[in-house]
């Protein structure tokens, strides 16, 4: 008889479910000011996220697992270049910002 490992047990805020995941980029979207054409969900290999130039954010699948504070990082990193293409003093500025304001609130 062949055995299935159970999948490692994990918080449940740092296991969410796609719509969620959804919901937490679309609140992100609009504080930011921001309109994604697409949201997308799939496996990736070497990245977290990935915004395409034409407006489709790519989010790697493993990032419903981890932590909220580090998705909310890929999510505000991603959304920001929809303003901002590059990883210049602008967009450094921004992402502390962002990040920032939601340590105080």
């Amino acid at each position: 008889m062949r055995t299935t490992p159970f999948p490692e047990w994990q918080p449940l805020e740092q296991a969410v479910p796609r719509d969620l995941f959804h919901a937490e980029v679309a609140f992100w979207a609009k504080r930011i000011g921001v309109t994604p054409r697409e949201i997308r969900i799939r496996p990736m290999k070497r990245k977290w996220g990935s915004c395409s130039s034409h407006g489709r954010l790519t989010f790697n699948a493993d990032l419903l697992r981890q932590p909220a504070e580090f998705r909310r990082e890929v999510i505000v990193h991603e959304l920001l270049h929809l303003k901002v293409p590059n990883h210049g003093k602008l967009f450094k500025v921004l992402f502390r910002a962002y990040l920032e304001s939601t340590s105080e609130s």
